[in-house]
């Protein structure tokens, strides 16, 4: 790995404090409504990276449709920053909002990010030239488990008059929102059906609150359609506690439904089922017959067949996936591994050789089906170096510069978005001159992000870059940890930012959770430990690589299992083990948590091209996913 190089653009502490003063004060006047302090921080920032946020604020300060002038000459700086595009869209709402049609249309084109109250604001606009073709793309956003924007209301209520949104679609649309969870929101929605069919919201509120009690104490003989919808939701609710007690009251009241009900409840429960490890899911999934499955219930379909080593009916879930979830390298990976055991290799060759040019756990996973090497040129593409011109140039940016600023102010979110911002259109060459940049200027994940997404030209040195080595060399030794695997895992959870902090709280280089850290600390004798001590970088480093050996040790040396333990916890990651031993991939594809799963594809991924870039000996990536044993049935 490449030694870090002096930072570019290390500027004196002074000289960083200036700006950083008078932003955060601008930010507080305009919170405030202080004209005269917000002017006077903003005339300080001028001939700084940051000017451009004190126009920005000085323009919602004021913003007002009397005082065009100075908010077209702010808009007219163009792509220079993400704020002009943010500003633009939330002057598009003032003038939507105050139906300033031409102003909006003039403006409107310019847009950059889209979102569903500027989607509605333009329908309306359209409406006065073309009713029924915005009132028919008005109809494509109703189908959404939320409420929408304003904006969208006057659509959808003359889209309700003219029949165009129908009874059907109203009743669709609450069946979405309770299938997302959204009583509040399902309840208003009584309110646009036939006064024929409305019913009690209360029932949604009993149904939420305790499933179970609601569907013992309900009647359903001849049930409207509203009681049969909240049972049905009362239902969800139970399956995703327990798919089997569901099932079983399901079987007392399923006469009182329609065959479409009955179908739609069976796809939830061999969801659910699916979901919670049962092996009864793959049964329920079939009593669904030709149901409409969602995605999510599609995806758990094939991982259900997997688990049950049913290769027809992965072949046949992936087959009944949409084109777009098809192409995902997950599907295109098990589906080449289900036409390898339904005897036809030529095909499942086929889907491997494309995905085995991808650089990610699918692409290294199809690799090895091949007999190749996963990531076998990744040492070549490492070799990319970006020249000194190329650097500079990225460097000299406006947006750069004011990354780099926000970054050392610690607003992480306005840096990334900067960064985002500017980098959205660099070609492979500047994306790894500006990854060149971050990583010298020790903003890794920024560097990261970047040369991620290279296409042809690579620079796996920049991809999966390995700071503070001698840091971490003492806790290495000590536990016996590889270094591939805790670089992986330190890639994954932090990007090396040493200050990161989860939503849950986990904290630090190595983001672990306060409880975790209160026990490692015991557990070591760190008697000086206290809360605050989370983010040093040798103390997280001393924590988190106790807590990486100690799961590594309890699952067997397996760092699948331990990766999904040091995530998800460890009675978590015992629970997902099956009955019988499973293939490390299955149990990895199987994990019940988005996030988990996820987690522990890159954190292995990862450790795949650590161990090459640093010259040591792997294990391929099916040797480490190894076999998972059976759970214990104690």
């Amino acid at each position: 790995m490449r030694f870090l190089l002096p930072l570019l653009l290390a500027l004196p502490l002074c000289a960083l404090a200036e700006p950083e003063s008078d932003f955060r004060a601008a930010r507080e006047a305009l919170r405030v409504g202080n004209l005269a302090r917000l002017d006077k921080a903003v005339e300080n920032l001028q001939d700084t990276p940051l000017e451009i946020y004190g126009a920005n604020f000085q323009l919602r300060a004021r913003l007002s449709t009397r005082a065009t002038a100075p908010i077209k000459a702010f808009l007219a700086r163009g792509d220079e920053s993400p704020v002009v595009d943010q500003f633009r869209g939330d002057w598009l709402k003032f003038l939507g909002k105050h139906q300033s049609w031409e102003a909006f249309a003039d403006e409107y084109p310019h847009l950059v990010n889209m979102d569903d109250e500027l989607a509605c604001y333009a329908l309306q606009l359209r409406q006065q030239s073309d009713d029924a073709g915005a009132l028919a793309e008005a109809r494509k956003l109703w189908f959404r488990d939320d409420e929408m924007p304003e904006s969208c209301t006057p659509l959808f209520e003359r889209a309700r008059k003219l029949g165009i949104i129908t009874d059907a679609d109203v009743w669709k649309r609450m069946r979405l929102a309770l299938e997302g969870g959204n009583i509040s929101f399902a309840k208003l929605l009584i309110r646009q059906l036939p006064k024929s069919e409305q019913f009690p919201a209360a029932e949604l509120s009993v149904a939420s609150g305790n499933p179970r009690r609601y569907l013992e104490k309900t009647k359903f003989e001849n049930a409207g359609t509203g009681r049969r919808l909240t049972a049905l939701f009362a239902l969800l609710r139970l399956a995703r506690q327990s798919p089997q007690i569901a099932f079983a009251r399901w079987e007392k009241i399923a006469n009182y439904f329609t065959e479409e009900e009955q179908r739609y409840f069976f796809g939830w429960v061999g969801f659910a089922g699916a979901q919670s490890h049962d092996e009864r899911a793959l049964l329920w999934y079939a009593v669904a017959g030709d149901a409409a499955l969602n995605p999510k219930q599609l995806a758990w379909r094939t991982r259900a067949a997997l688990r049950a080593q049913n290769w027809h009916e992965v072949w046949s879930s992936i087959s009944a996936m949409s084109p777009q979830q098809q192409s995902e390298g997950a599907w295109r990976y098990w589906k080449g591994r289900a036409l390898q055991q339904l005897a036809r290799p030529a095909e499942a060759e086929e889907l491997f050789a494309e995905l085995s040019g991808e650089y990610n756990y699918y692409g290294q996973l199809a690799a090895e089906e091949l007999g190749k090497e996963p990531g076998a040129d990744v040492l070549s593409a490492a070799s990319y170096r970006s020249s000194v011109a190329e650097v500079e140039a990225v460097q000299n940016m406006p947006a750069v510069q004011r990354t780099l600023q926000l970054y050392r102010m610690e607003m992480r979110t306005e840096a990334a978005k900067e960064w985002a911002w500017a980098t959205r259109k660099f070609s492979d060459r500047q994306l790894l001159a500006a990854a060149e940049v971050a990583q010298r200027n020790e903003m890794y994940d920024r560097s990261i992000n970047a040369a991620d997404r290279t296409v042809s030209v690579h620079d796996f040195n920049l991809r999966y870059p390995a700071p503070y080595r001698e840091a971490l060399r003492e806790n290495l030794d000590k536990h016996g940890l590889e270094e591939a695997w805790v670089y992986g895992l330190m890639r994954q959870e932090s990007r090396f930012a040493t200050r990161a902090k989860s939503d849950v709280g986990a904290a630090g280089l190595m983001q672990i959770m306060p409880d975790t850290a209160r026990w490692v600390a015991r557990q070591i004798g760190m008697k000086s430990y206290r809360k605050g001590l989370i983010h040093q970088l040798d103390v997280n480093i001393k924590l988190g690589t106790y807590y990486m050996k100690t799961v590594f040790k309890q699952f067997d040396e397996n760092p699948a299992l331990a990766s999904a333990a040091y995530n998800a916890g460890p009675a978590r990651a015992k629970q997902w083990r099956g009955m019988q031993p499973l293939e490390g991939a299955i149990y990895v594809e199987t994990i019940p948590f988005d996030e988990t799963r996820d987690y522990v594809r890159k954190v292995l991924s990862n450790t795949i091209y650590y161990s090459m870039l640093f010259g040591q000996t792997s294990q391929s990536l099916k040797q480490r996913l190894g076999t998972i044993e059976a759970r214990s049935q104690k």
